[in-house]
């Protein structure tokens, strides 16, 4: 069932692509700022869930323009991070990451205490590394906020803005 859904969705945007633009663009003029509120929301507590930033991204793609698209995710993503550094004691994310990997902790804790912006920048920017990971680690050691979410901005802002970038140039053509 799922493979004639998803044949179907590839074969409507590969060939009929100005019809689904055009049905697209209408639905978006009338909600982009639900859309957006929607988005931002799923993309907020996303952090609850520990699932990628990337998904939300990737759906995001087709409804919203991309300038567009790479500002509600960057707001989504302020807000996920926050959420994850104030929250990482309180919701015990600390002992579930250093259970689950104490020797991966303990050395990311060591490299954070030294080289902390460097750290979270080039932390955030590996995507295939867990983000709210780094957020957890500098919320239960208290990494300066600023330093912590300007990390964050330039690291996870950068990847995102290619991906929205290359992908709006490949897909839009």
């Amino acid at each position: 069932m799922w493979l004639l859904i998803v044949g179907g969705a590839l074969y409507l945007y590969f060939f009929k692509r100005e019809f689904i633009q055009a049905e697209l663009q209408g639905a978006l003029s009338t909600s982009m700022v639900v859309g957006s509120i929607i988005y931002i929301l799923l993309g907020s507590f996303r952090a609850f869930t520990l699932v990628p930033a990337t998904f939300l991204l990737l759906v995001g793609l087709p409804f919203f323009p991309p300038l567009w698209l790479l500002l509600i995710t960057m707001t989504a993503v302020l807000v996920s991070s926050s959420i994850c550094y104030f929250f990482a004691e309180a919701l015990h994310m600390d002992e579930f990451f250093e259970r689950k990997h104490p020797r991966q902790i303990r050395k990311l804790k060591d490299l954070l205490q030294r080289y902390q912006l460097p750290i979270i920048i080039g932390w955030s920017f590996m995507m295939f590394l867990p983000t709210d990971l780094i957020c957890y680690v500098c919320g239960t050691l208290r990494i300066n906020f600023t330093k912590f979410i300007v990390g964050v901005i330039i690291g996870e802002g950068s990847v995102y803005a290619i991906y929205i970038y290359a992908a709006d140039y490949f897909l839009r053509g």
